[in-house]
């Protein structure tokens, strides 16, 4: 499971261990056994069959943002690596990521996507033709977060940092979550909900999330830290 994202500079109010599901239905949903979420993986196309387990991400439109027109550019290692490097580096990040180190370290993380099965695409956000975020856009239904929530088939995922410390903590990352959710449900028609776990402790990410019509649906221990399940469905995106 990818580290979780990084956007300082903002805060948020505390997080309850249960916020009550305004779309009134996830009491439907059941937790999947470990067995059934392998199941489902083997029985999913493999991406040569069908284009893409994510509907062509690097098809996808450019958006128009309050900010700027964004565009998610998937990641080329050999023109990436030196930035992504120097943005996990930076301490604010490496608090969540936990990715400081030499590129060597950055490349390992980003090769186990793009060698994968493409369940997780690592991207550049690119904001007026300048990339200044990362973003990883992923199957949380077949990802090892399953096991740890009620999961839908196509339940998409998001971890994102700012790069720059210029652009935290002025709305940026709240504007890109929405754009991203946006885009994640404009391109892929059989996702009814898109989802993020952030680290609890990382406030400022938690209510980037908030703001950006993604709503706090349970507190879950993850291996790695307790995170703030946030969800952004398909049926509310017009009304949060």
């Amino acid at each position: 499971m990818p580290p979780t994202e990084a956007h300082p500079g903002t805060t948020a109010p505390p997080g309850a261990d249960h916020v009550a599901d305004p779309s009134a239905d996830d009491t439907l949903d059941l937790h999947l056994p470990e067995e059934l979420t392998a199941l489902l993986a083997q029985e999913e196309p493999h991406p040569s069959a069908t284009g893409d387990l994510l509907d062509d991400l690097a098809g996808w439109r450019p958006a128009a943002t309050p900010a700027g027109r964004f565009q998610l550019v998937p990641v080329r290692l050999d023109r990436d690596l030196p930035l992504i490097t120097h943005w996990m580096n930076d301490p604010a990040v490496a608090a969540f990521w936990e990715l400081q180190g030499p590129d060597s370290v950055t490349a390992d993380h980003l090769r186990a996507q793009l060698h994968g099965d493409g369940r997780s695409v690592p991207c550049l956000g690119v904001l007026d033709s300048t990339p200044m975020s990362y973003f990883e856009i992923y199957r949380a239904d077949l990802d090892p977060l399953a096991r740890h929530y009620p999961a839908r088939p196509h339940d998409t995922g998001i971890h994102l940092l700012i790069g720059g410390a210029a652009d935290r903590g002025r709305g940026i990352g709240t504007t890109l979550l929405r754009a991203v959710a946006d885009l994640v449900l404009d391109h892929r028609p059989r996702c009814t909900r898109v989802i993020a776990e952030p680290d609890l402790r990382n406030t400022p990410s938690v209510a980037a999330f908030l703001a950006a019509g993604f709503r706090l649906s349970a507190e879950v221990d993850l291996p790695d830290k307790r995170a703030a399940l946030m969800v952004r469905d398909r049926a509310l995106r017009h009304v949060l």
